[in-house]
This record gives C-alpha cells, structure tokens and sequence, in this order.
C-alpha cells in the first residue's frame, strides 16, 4: 500500500512549501521512497487528485471544537461546516474567530477537541505563532472539494484515504518535548540536530516496532537528508506517514479511530490515542 505523510503549511511557497514523504508498507515494514515539496495550493490540489489507492496523514485540523460550532451557531455536520467555512474569505474567517475569542474568560477562548486533549495538541481555533486555524481553513475544504475520504469526518468511497497526523505525538515519545527544528536559520543548533538523530535512532529500534506493529526502513541517505534538514519539515512528513502506515494496519477498526469520535471534531490516528480513549 502506499502511504503518504504531508507536513502542511497554511502559506506555501519556495522557501516553506508543504512537504511530503512517499513511502511503501509492505510485510517487511515502511519504506520511504522519496521525498517531494508542494510550492502553492494549486500544487498540493493537484497531489490530492493524482493519488492512486493509499493512506495518507496530513499534519492539520480536519475539525473544530464542537463546543466552539455549538456557541457560534455553525452548521453541526462536518460537510455542512466545511461548506460554510469554504464560502467565507480567510480574512472573513480569521474575524470570525477573533471576535468570538473577544471577551471570553482567559483559558475559554481556544477550546480544545476530545483529541487535542488526548494528544496535548493546540486548539484548532489558534491562528498565531502556531496558526492551526488557519491550516484548517486551507486544508480541511481542499480535501473536502478533491472527493478523498476523510477518517471520520466523511467517510467516502474511495480508495484515496486520508487520515489527521500529529508528528509531535511521535516524536514525544522518544525525545519527550525537546526542540528538533526550527524554520528561523539562525536559531537552528546542533541541539535540535542531534535530537533528529535520537528520533531516526528510535524510529529503527525494536521499540518502534512494538509500538507500530511494524519495521521502519531509512537507508543512510535519506537519514542523512533528514538529519541536515533543520526545519524538521521532512522529519515530520515521515512521521505523519509512520502514523498512516499505523492506520492502514487498523483499517478493519476504522483505521484507528474510536468508534465514538466525533465526526465534526476529527481525531488524529496514534495508537496511544486510542488506548487512551478506550482506557
């Protein structure tokens, strides 16, 4: 099967283009095939639609939180959200989100989906420093419009799945919160260099292979493109396409997501979420 990691960006272009991993799972493990980067909308539009059969793990929101949906008066179906959110300009949507944060108690103005709070991951409604929000906006309608089937938000048929990754949530497990990149050149050190080396190290440990349930295969070369990658943004696409692999192997359980998951919320495939949310 073919399995794809895309490390997304919520304003592509040549210095900071959405990056992906190809790679292969076959009986022997996951194999990464090449490396490619996605210099416009335009460019990731036509990845979406030149996919052949595969399972690919994009590194954005699918959903937003419902209580937010709820207060705010959305539509309270996934399709019908993500139509809405399509019609509006960015700017139009950015506005939205603010003035609803205006005047909300500090700690009830970002909430967090079932799955954030599983994963310790930012709220889909941020739109600075991390602007999750604003790769929602651009991400989750452009899957939507390209017919993929999205777990579990829009369950299609068709054979392009696509599945919510979050690399931190890999990476975590073996280096705990320690930085591994940065995209500012000049803040880049051997620190983070060393901590890309620790995680491949991880990635080929028996270890790794327990967690996932199979081999990961990097030959020197592309660990060494890795390594030198200070941006981390290959190291990420990697890991997004370790955690589509992990979901195609749970495919006769939803790939991976709780058979109670929200559909208007999302839910990033790791089998620690799962484990948790069925503990």
């Amino acid at each position: 099967m073919k399995i794809y990691g895309v490390d997304f960006t919520s304003a592509p272009g040549s210095k900071k283009t959405i990056t992906y991993a190809q790679c292969k799972l076959t009986v022997d493990g996951l194999s990464l095939e090449c490396f490619g980067a996605l210099a416009s909308f335009a460019d990731f539009e036509y990845f979406l639609s030149t996919l052949g059969p595969c399972v690919a793990g994009m590194d954005f929101p699918f959903g937003q939180p419902r209580k937010f949906i709820e207060n705010a008066g959305w539509p309270n179906t996934w399709e019908g959200m993500i139509h809405y959110v399509s019609s509006l300009h960015k700017s139009e949507f950015i506005g939205l989100l603010e003035t609803y944060c205006q005047g909300r108690d500090v700690g009830d103005k970002h909430h967090l989906r079932f799955t954030d709070k599983f994963a310790r991951s930012r709220s889909p409604m941020m739109l600075y420093r991390v602007p999750v929000g604003k790769m929602f906006f651009e991400g989750a309608p452009r899957l939507w419009k390209a017919g993929v089937s999205i777990q579990p938000c829009l369950v299609r048929d068709d054979p392009r799945i696509v599945v919510e990754a979050y690399p931190a949530l890999v990476a975590r497990r073996w280096i705990g919160k320690r930085s591994y990149k940065t995209d500012n050149v000049k803040q880049q050190t051997t620190a983070q260099r060393s901590m890309r080396e620790e995680l491949i190290h991880a990635l080929h440990s028996g270890d790794a292979k327990t967690y996932f349930g199979f081999d990961l295969h990097l030959n020197a070369q592309d660990a060494e493109v890795i390594t030198q990658d200070g941006s981390g943004d290959r190291l990420d696409a990697f890991l997004c396409a370790v955690q589509a692999g992990w979901a195609y192997t749970q495919r006769e359980r939803h790939f991976g997501v709780p058979l109670d998951c929200d559909p208007l919320e999302g839910w990033i495939v790791d089998p620690l979420l799962l484990n948790e949310s069925s503990a």
